[in-house]
């Protein structure tokens, strides 16, 4: 049986194939196209996935698209009604135009000659029960709870439920408009990150200020038994301006979410490019650690009402690291499974694991346990490229070994090798790597390299064996989706790949997962004694990169010292 699942026509558009209940590829359309988080339909990546396997749209048997216009209908009806929006023209033109989404076999016709076959099966998957099944139908657990929580999908921004075997049970949803997404980016905006996608710029802010505001982010947003979490809707426009019937269901463009009423309560926003200050530092430590504390509470009553002790957890909110290596050290939960492509892309993976199993009853036989589902490049290409680029370049014997070298002789290493990482991390395949030993090369990497803010930090990538030497916690982190804190005695040893509180995103490594990134590793802690690298995505202010030409096209346009893609070398200044 052939799947192709799909998010589109919403933000962090993909494509993924699965044959057999095997994941065979799966791509955001942003790495083909190259523009963040783009929504619309994923075309590049569709034909990514089936080129890599030879198929044509005639192999497929079925369709699935992470979106269901009638899901939650009768609630979204009630709203636009209740709320007085049926009197706006955008509203009912929103409404109007999400329901006609059952259109997509048409769209496909627009872009392949001939279209989906008759005999293709299309098939509409709601949103967060996407989510839900992006992460248990692909995880190593047979039996567990799910959480999912995100900003808006199909008038829902969340559920709990349970997974068992080949089939998931929906416990309770929360409902528009109400939104943990909701409130983490309307905080955002405030504080001066408008950009989609900005949200993971703001944990990063809080270690540095301290929760000086949690009474007032109990206004905003607080844990409720019957409906999971509710908003102080006063504080925010949503809800009130249709917001959500574009956002929800396709755009990225929201529009300011925060009303007067919070900067009433907060202070004047910061404006985009303004300095910031302690009080705008202490407002991220109050929304992050609030954030946690109610997430936590979710847990807990998820944990009591199903007496689990595994936990799935998928939405946009799964990517908050932090609270993530919280939920195993402070609620019944004891492993935890996070898919790589926790966001809305992996919807795509989500809807066509949905449909087999949920829907076609087909037992299980896949666990997702790397994240290299992306494209891969022969050796004839990245040659052709670099020839195209007229770069001088060097065949290497044994890249690792080489690699190891530049890293722990202080130089910023482009790393390039095998298939492109599903989701936001790169993880070893498209990676910048560096030194974690001097504690001034997060300022170097920024500075030289991603050209972005100085508050921001690096990921810790390690040997999975070296985990409980070096942080107070060691838990499997094969996605660099677990926050843990660096033991004391350890921490001035990897200070470059510390945020300012001592902890680090760890990624953890195994030879079963990425051989030649933990031989790789492994090489440096031969020179160094560190079994760890600074590892940050492969890119500038684009996506990260795809191909050996968005590659060399970020090694000129940044101070990379070495780029080595496969076995072939580029030394800067040579």
């Amino acid at each position: 049986m052939k799947i192709l699942g799909l998010n589109a026509y919403h933000g962090d558009a993909a494509a993924a194939l699965i044959i057999d209940g095997r994941l065979i590829a799966a791509a955001a359309e942003e790495r083909f196209n190259r523009q963040k988080h783009c929504a619309g339909f994923p075309k590049l990546a569709v034909e990514y996935c089936l080129r890599e396997v030879g198929l044509q749209l005639a192999d497929l048997d079925h369709v699935a698209i992470s979106r269901k216009p009638t899901a939650n209908l009768p609630h979204k009806v009630w709203h636009v009604l209740s709320s007085g929006l049926w009197r706006k023209k955008n509203a009912w033109k929103s409404a109007q135009s999400t329901i006609s989404v059952g259109s997509t076999r048409n769209h496909f016709a627009e872009l392949w000659s001939g279209g989906l076959p008759p005999h293709v099966h299309f098939h509409c998957v709601e949103h967060h029960l996407a989510h839900a099944a992006s992460a248990f139908f692909v995880s190593p657990f047979d039996d567990s709870a799910i959480l999912t929580l995100d900003g808006f999908g199909d008038f829902c921004s969340g559920l709990i439920a349970t997974g068992k075997g080949n089939q998931m049970e929906v416990l309770q949803r929360i409902s528009f408009p109400h939104s943990i997404g909701i409130f983490y980016t309307a905080l955002t905006q405030y504080l001066g990150f408008p950009h989609y996608g900005d949200e993971g710029k703001v944990m990063a802010l809080a270690s540095f200020g301290t929760p000086k505001y949690l009474e007032s982010m109990r206004k905003l947003l607080r844990f409720d038994p019957g409906g999971l979490i509710r908003l102080g809707l006063g504080y925010f426009t949503h809800h009130s301006r249709g917001v959500a019937m574009s956002w929800a269901e396709g755009s990225p463009e929201i529009g300011t979410l925060y009303s007067d009423k919070l900067i009433t309560l907060l202070g004047p926003a910061r404006q985009k490019g303004e300095p910031l200050n302690q009080h705008f530092y202490d407002v991220a430590a109050s929304m992050q650690i609030h954030v946690e504390e109610v997430i936590l509470e979710i847990v807990r009553h998820l944990a009591r009402h199903t007496g689990k002790t595994r936990l799935c957890f998928a939405g946009g909110v799964a990517l908050n690291s932090v609270v993530n290596g919280r939920i195993l050290s402070e609620t019944p939960f004891k492993e935890i499974y996070i898919q790589p492509a926790a966001a809305d892309d992996g919807t795509a993976i989500g809807a066509a694991f949905y449909v087999q199993h949920q829907i076609c009853g087909a037992p299980r036989s896949f666990e997702m346990n790397h994240a290299s589902w992306g494209p891969a490049f022969t050796p004839s290409q990245i040659e052709k490229a670099l020839r195209r680029a007229n770069l001088p370049f060097q065949r290497l014997e044994r890249a690792v070994q080489t690699a190891a070298r530049c890293i722990a002789e202080g130089k910023v290493v482009g790393w390039f090798q095998g298939r492109m990482e599903f989701g936001p991390r790169a993880l070893g395949n498209r990676s910048i790597l560096a030194d974690p030993r001097h504690a001034d090369m997060k300022d170097i990497l920024n500075r030289r390299v991603k050209h972005r803010e100085s508050f921001r930090p690096f990921a810790p990538s390690l040997m999975l064996e070296e985990a409980a030497a070096l942080f107070e916690q060691s838990d499997p982190s094969p996605f660099m989706l677990l926050v843990h804190k660096a033991r004391a005695a350890q921490a001035s040893k990897i200070a470059g790949a510390l945020h300012v509180d001592g902890t680090g995103r760890l990624q953890t490594v195994t030879p079963q997962q990425n051989p030649v990134y933990y031989e790789l590793i492994s090489e440096f802690k031969k020179l160094s004694g560190v079994g760890l690298v600074i590892n940050t995505s492969f890119n500038d202010s684009e996506p990260i990169v795809c191909t050996p030409d968005d590659a060399i096209h970020c090694f000129q346009n940044t101070n990379i010292d070495v780029l080595i893609l496969e076995s072939f070398m580029v030394e800067r200044g040579r």
